[in-house]
């Protein structure tokens, strides 16, 4: 999943941008609302964290402003603000979820996961082509069953390419989905992970292949056992 943090707290979200990457999470920061809407419109993210205290406005109006624009992705608010009625209004501003600071990690993590779950975020809790099933919201794979181990950017890959199974995905397209605003992509990185999830699947015996399409992308498909 990646992942929008619009927290004016350099320190926290940090913190939850280290812990958060071993379990599958790429955290893009956004110190200010305008930051935050800026990335917003270049980026589609899967989950928003949002602090309702920000330096340049209040969160709740950012809420209202992407609901008002049929923004439909999923917003976890992270505030301070733990009265009752401050949790109901920014529920009922349009937040999915909402968890009061101080928070831990593997709470924040399994309501991310929770999200991951809804069918709006996810379409569904599992994902399959051939005898390939793929659960986002663990960011599992299996073949006839069995598990198979991937790094956690060969398993993005993976999501990717088996929820548009058939469909081409892009390569800038890709790049996009695993890395955070900041780090360094190097000009084949997507195609050593596509390289290693290939040999994951052979591998594991799985019936489906990953076809290079020249001038449009990967494209997953099933294959037929004979």
């Amino acid at each position: 999943m990646r992942i929008l943090y619009i927290e004016d707290e350099t320190v926290l979200a940090d913190m939850v941008r280290l812990a958060l990457k071993p379990m599958g999470f790429t955290v893009d920061h956004a110190e200010t609302a305008e930051d935050g809407y800026a990335a917003l419109d270049t980026t589609d993210y899967d989950a928003i964290l949002l602090d309702l205290n920000l330096p340049d406005a209040d969160g709740i109006e950012i809420l209202k402003r992407l609901r008002t624009k049929r923004n439909a992705t999923p917003v976890l608010i992270l505030s301070a603000r733990t009265k009752m009625d401050q949790r109901v209004r920014g529920l009922d501003a349009g937040a999915d979820d909402y968890l009061a600071k101080p928070f831990e990690i593997p709470e924040l993590a399994a309501r991310l996961r929770a999200l991951a779950r809804r069918p709006r975020a996810m379409l569904g809790t599992e994902l399959v082509c051939g005898n390939l099933v793929y659960h986002p919201a663990e960011h599992t794979a299996l073949v006839d069953g069995q598990p198979v181990q991937l790094p956690r950017r060969v398993a993005s890959v993976l999501e990717h390419l088996i929820r548009n199974a058939g469909r081409p995905v892009s390569r800038p397209t890709l790049e996009d989905k695993l890395y955070a605003f900041g780090e360094e992509v190097a000009s084949n990185s997507v195609e050593v992970h596509i390289h290693a999830l290939r040999k994951r699947l052979a591998q594991a015996g799985a019936t489906v292949r990953v076809e290079t399409r020249r001038g449009t992308g990967y494209v997953l498909l099933p294959e037929q056992r004979t």
